[in-house]
């Protein structure tokens, strides 16, 4: 367990290692106030955040602006890629991918990454490694081209999605000035665009092209690092067994806190952990300590409550609609791996990502 935790710190040191430590330095609290910033650790305060408390979702600095310069909307007055909306048009939104996103809907999609984990990992019955963060991409690529209805290729397209995700990632989380940032940001978002073609930016299509980029860069940041885990720490038997597996999985997105931080902007004033908020106060919403995925380690047979669990997917009706696609494909990940019991050979954490991750995970079979 230790070794597989010491493994997975690395992401988080390689990719924002001064955010993340200045974060693990204030985690002792509750809620921090630093100038305009409050820092929220505590599960209660960061439900109530994104639940009770008004905020500004397209203000710079937040996961919707993020996501409108992800998607090239960059600076336009009006909102539809669904992390920036409120109210009807948020609603709307999501009533567009419920069909999609329904227990239904990821019936459809299953056969489609079922068959890419399959061709993926026949390598290691003939005694060759996989990259798994390879496969994750491809597999969240062809989910993604699926989910869109767009004739491309899915390794391109996931390529793209990852590259714009990560270009205005690092653009709008509370850093250091990047040169050049916004010109690469620009150049990502019209790649993806480009593979997107036509139709991408209407209201209903930037939704769901918004939700294709989060499914790949969560897809692609929390499958490779859960086989990790599993690898480290010896859990393949876990990972095999069918009553297990479910709540492996949920520990395992709960322990890896694929969206760590979720940086918002309050709309108005109100309180979170006694302290009081103003409008314009930024807010560093750390899911990954609200979760107490720094000190709790995942346990499938005494797994935490879904109402802490569930919150690295956020809370209310701002919570991410994929949730149930992405805990559906991690646990055909670890059912397709667990027959191999695979090691891991090499590492590599991702220093560019959107979302802490490794930029290659190549493991061997070990039966």
């Amino acid at each position: 367990m230790a070794a597989a935790r010491r493994r997975d710190l690395r992401v988080y040191r390689a990719g924002h290692p001064v955010l993340f430590t200045l974060l693990a330095a204030a985690r002792r609290r509750p809620v921090l106030r630093v100038g305009r910033t409050l820092i929220v650790n505590d599960a209660d305060a960061l439900r109530h955040a994104l639940t009770r408390l008004p905020l500004d979702r397209a203000a710079a600095g937040t996961t919707g602006q993020a996501a409108r310069t992800a998607l090239g909307a960059g600076d336009a007055p009006t909102g539809g890629v669904l992390f920036d909306q409120q109210g009807a048009a948020h609603r709307a939104a999501r009533r567009a991918l419920a069909d999609d996103l329904s227990t239904a809907g990821v019936a459809r999609l299953r056969p489609l990454w079922q068959a890419t984990l399959t061709r993926g990992l026949a390598p290691l019955a003939e005694g060759r490694p996989v990259d798994l963060v390879a496969l994750a991409r491809e597999t969240a690529g062809v989910t993604a081209c699926a989910l869109l209805g767009v004739d491309a290729d899915p390794v391109r397209l996931a390529d793209a999605a990852a590259d714009a995700a990560a270009a205005a990632v690092r653009e709008h989380l509370p850093t250091l000035p990047r040169p050049r940032a916004r010109s690469r940001t620009g150049a990502a978002a019209r790649r993806l665009s480009d593979l997107l073609a036509e139709g991408a930016h209407s209201d209903d299509a930037a939704a769901r092209a918004m939700l294709a980029v989060a499914s790949v860069t969560t897809v692609v940041a929390a499958l490779p690092r859960a086989a990790a885990w599993c690898a480290d720490a010896g859990w393949w038997d876990l990972a095999a067994d069918d009553t297990t597996r479910p709540a492996l999985a949920r520990e395992l997105l709960r322990v890896t806190a694929p969206s760590p931080l979720l940086p918002r902007v309050a709309a108005g004033p109100g309180t979170l952990g006694g302290r009081p908020v103003r409008a314009g106060d930024r807010l560093l919403l750390v899911a990954r300590h609200a979760v107490r995925a720094h000190t709790d380690d995942p346990d499938c047979h005494h797994p935490a409550e879904p109402a802490l669990s569930r919150l690295v997917f956020g809370a209310g009706p701002h919570a991410c609609p994929g949730a149930r696609l992405a805990t559906a494909q991690l646990e055909d990940f670890l059912h397709a791996l667990a027959p191999h019991r695979p090691v891991v050979l090499r590492a590599r954490a991702d220093r560019r990502a959107a979302l802490p991750g490794w930029r290659s995970l190549v493991v061997g079979a070990s039966t």
